[in-house]
């Protein structure tokens, strides 16, 4: 079949689709799988999985005995030439109980409901790109998806990220599915993230009776905490952001206990040692006598590498943006982290923000704009025909 035919199936494929593909969205996004919930997750990975064997894809889930599982469907699996793949997540940042307060629900031109934008419309898009693919008999190369059950919390409890590297090495080109932007951009960077926990402990007593024999664990982790905000370097690139903070027990007691979650986005890789280093002086510094501070570092991803190799890959995506006359892409590069690190860590051009475009990601307002889930679908499928245009 010519490639200009090919391209006239997948549209036709994602036109005529759009019930069935609004209903996968609405089943996705009414199973709740935050990272907490395994079992949630587990049944996202589940559901995937008989989608794709039903569209005759090899599926299969990797078990992961501490954090949401993860699960793979390759199409073409006997081409010869370097795979595709397809990127993503299944966990959302919602807790359980979130869906009975704000089920799926389509209002006008926005689609809601807890992980809607991040990112199981993503999935739905990656899933009927491969299905279009398959309509138009598509046969050039494997077409591999790979979602991740674990990803909004860096993979803390998982080896995720090791099997995407090992998953995805010499593959031809990678398309990350995560959150879409409102104004079209897609991402070729990303910083990295680390995520800390630092914890101290000082001595509790009577606030009343006898406060001099007390040390305040507020009063130390609230020097600390100017000292650690006191190390972003705008220059470099690299924030800290102490984002919780907590500590005591009673208004009327010396504090014995505090801790704060610190949040780092840096650039370089090698920064990594870097930022573990300060934080760690910032935990030995003492300001109040017999208090003692333990850092934690709990989740991160590393950087997403700017590459020559991604923006080749990027202009392709343009370039399929004009065939179908829709408005051009611009390339941006965003502080938030995704599993692309590890794509690029493998070797492999990669394109992030593929996924349906929206707004107010990971809050209780989190929306997504219905339409793009038809046109991101369309996209990625041509894309992937593009690559040997």
């Amino acid at each position: 079949m010519r490639m200009d035919t090919m391209k006239r199936v997948i549209a036709s494929y994602i036109n005529g689709h759009h019930e069935e593909m609004l209903a996968l969205w609405e089943r996705l996004v009414s199973i709740e799988s935050g990272s907490a919930d395994k079992a949630g997750v587990d049944a996202v990975a589940a559901a995937v999985q008989a989608e794709m064997e039903a569209a005759g894809a090899r599926a299969a889930v990797i078990t992961m005995k501490q954090a949401g599982n993860m699960v793979m469907a390759v199409l073409n699996d006997q081409a010869a030439e370097a795979p595709v793949i397809l990127l993503g997540h299944m966990d959302t940042v919602f807790p359980s109980g979130t869906l009975a307060a704000r089920p799926f629900t389509i209002r006008g031109d926005k689609a809601y409901g807890p992980g809607v934008l991040d990112m199981k419309g993503g999935i739905v898009v990656a899933i009927f790109a491969m299905k279009a693919l398959q309509a138009a008999s598509y046969r050039k190369r494997p077409v591999k998806l790979i979602l991740a059950g674990d990803e909004e919390v860096g993979h803390r409890n998982s080896r995720a990220a090791d099997r995407i590297v090992k998953e995805t090495r010499g593959a031809r080109a990678a398309f990350n599915c995560e959150t879409g932007f409102l104004d079209n951009a897609l991402v070729v960077q990303r910083k990295g993230s680390l995520v800390f926990q630092l914890d101290v402990e000082g001595v509790a007593v009577h606030a009343g009776n006898e406060p001099e024999k007390g040390r305040s664990a507020i009063l130390e982790i609230a020097h600390k905490v100017i000292d650690i905000q006191n190390l972003t370097d705008w220059k470099r690139g690299t924030t800290y952001n102490v984002g919780t903070i907590c500590g005591g027990t009673v208004v009327n007691a010396v504090p014995g206990h505090a801790s704060v979650q610190i949040d780092v986005r840096y650039l370089e890789p090698s920064d990594r040692e870097i930022i573990r280093g300060r934080l760690q002086a910032v935990t030995a510094a003492q300001y109040v006598t017999d208090t003692k501070s333990e850092l934690t570092e709990l989740a991160g991803f590393l950087p997403m590498k700017r590459t020559e190799a991604a923006e080749q890959l990027f202009a392709v995506v343009k370039r399929t943006y004009t065939e179908l006359g829709l408005a051009e892409p611009y390339a941006q590069m965003v502080g938030g982290g995704s599993d692309s690190a590890y794509t690029v860590l493998a070797g492999v051009p990669t394109v992030c923000a593929m996924g349906v475009t929206g707004g107010r990601n990971h809050s209780p307002q989190e929306y997504a704009v219905v339409d793009s889930l038809f046109e991101r679908a369309q996209v990625l499928a041509a894309a992937i025909l593009n690559l040997d245009a």
